[in-house]
């Protein structure tokens, strides 16, 4: 069984939905606190902060998602949306790339990194 790929504009939009409950629960937690006036008031700041965090991910991936490129994937055959050098099909997790020096090499996320040099 193989390692488990998915998609980077996915994986993003996952954090930003979990920001959202996060957040939901923070506040949750300060309804627990209604003696303590500052306390419940500091759990409510947090978790609206933690919302508008997740609102500004939404735009920015957003604004991100329009400037990909959007490829058919050869594997489900379905438009999919490819960010950086490798990438996953948002469909069936199918490793793509568009980096003709990267075809046929084993798919791995650091190739992304300007840092990684895969000749050490």
């Amino acid at each position: 069984m193989g390692l488990k790929y998915s998609n980077k504009i996915n994986k993003i939009r996952t954090f930003a939905l979990s920001l959202v409950f996060i957040g939901f629960g923070i506040m949750y937690v300060g309804l627990l606190f209604k003696e303590t006036m500052w306390l419940m008031s500091t759990f409510m700041v947090l978790g609206l902060l933690s919302v508008l965090l997740s609102t500004v991910i939404y735009f920015w991936i957003g604004m991100l998602s329009t400037k990909t490129i959007q490829v058919i994937c050869p594997n489900c055959e379905k438009p999919t949306k490819v960010l950086g050098r490798v990438d996953a099909c948002m469909h069936c997790n199918e490793p793509l790339t568009m980096d003709k020096e990267l075809e046929g090499k084993e798919f791995d996320e650091r190739y992304n990194s300007k840092k990684y040099n895969p000749e050490k």
